[in-house]
């Protein structure tokens, strides 16, 4: 399959963090010297594929842990930003790292998607190591899971940001009834896109751009659809990539994560956040501007319903 340009998930075997969230289902495993230096082959081995493709291509890493904390993903994250095939490249972090490497960085196509994670970080800290992402100019989104716990600390910290930053709540997904219209009401004023996460798409037999425009890579090259789909399609060192890339249709029942629903083409199309899709980073101009957010919203509420609309 011929293609323009493609996105690329990418997980290597990292599985470590300096947090303990207790919430949280990553990176419950501390890591020997072996298997951090696997995990920088894998890295490296990743890298220079991306900037070998004779394509565009974005990337984004999901780590099973935190990966800014080592030198090894600053340096990728500088690589990638400077290769002339890259169009953008994004990381999850919780920013508890040293951020003095973003300059070396082509900031133009560098984008984070920074979780704070309350009772393992003050606010303090966090808005500091925020103040330097302005600084360097650096886009970037905050997020913070919607626990119930959470919600004075996540209204603080929606208080205490940039006006332009965007501030999403990761629902917290335990079965219906969890929230109360009050607790609703107070989330969806801190991100007023809350309800896209809170509900579970039907998706089986639907089109879906993952395995088309989009691919999931672990370390040692294998390729899925998504993080959410086990079937591998193949191997991206082993295999031409675009060999493995076609129109499929959705084989779960449904989807709830962001990094999954987002492929759907309704989504896209609503062009909720523009190219910063994935990585949940909106234009800041857009976010900034209350005609345009309100605009941003109901596109994405319309693409909901859709959705839950018996076809």
């Amino acid at each position: 399959m011929e293609i323009d340009h493609l996105s690329v998930i990418y997980r290597g075997p990292l599985s470590s963090c300096n947090y303990g969230c207790p919430y949280c289902p990553f990176a419950k495993h501390t890591e020997t010297p072996a298997e951090h230096e696997t995990d920088r082959l894998a890295l490296e081995r990743f890298v220079a594929w991306v900037q070998a493709q004779p394509f565009r291509v974005s990337v984004f890493f999901t780590p099973w842990g935190e990966a800014l904390l080592w030198p090894r993903y600053q340096r990728a994250m500088v690589a990638l930003s400077h290769a002339p095939n890259v169009e953008q490249v994004a990381i999850q972090s919780n920013l508890s790292g040293r951020l003095d490497w973003v300059a070396g960085a082509d900031r133009r196509k560098l984008g984070l998607w920074a979780t704070f994670h309350p009772g393992e970080v003050t606010p303090e800290r966090f808005l500091a190591r925020v103040a330097e992402l302005d600084t360097a100019g650096v886009r970037y989104s905050v997020g913070v899971v919607g626990k119930k716990s959470h919600l004075s600390a996540a209204e603080a910290m929606r208080a205490a940001l940039p006006e332009h930053v965007y501030l999403w709540v990761n629902a917290f997904k335990v079965g219906g009834g969890y929230y109360s219209p009050e607790d609703l009401a107070r989330l969806t004023a801190i991100d007023p896109l809350f309800e896209l996460n809170t509900r579970r798409y039907p998706t089986r037999g639907q089109a879906c751009a993952a395995g088309e425009t989009v691919i999931s890579v672990e370390g040692d090259g294998t390729a899925r659809r998504c993080h959410f789909i086990e079937q591998p399609l193949g191997n991206i060192y082993t295999q031409d990539v675009r060999e493995l890339l076609q129109p499929r249709l959705c084989s779960r029942s449904g989807c709830e994560c962001h990094i999954g629903y987002v492929h759907l083409p309704e989504l896209r199309a609503a062009e909720v956040f523009g190219s910063g899709l994935l990585a949940r980073i909106p234009a800041a101009q857009a976010w900034a501007d209350p005609a345009q957010m309100q605009a941003l919203v109901e596109r994405g509420r319309a693409f909901a319903a859709a959705r839950l609309t018996p076809r």
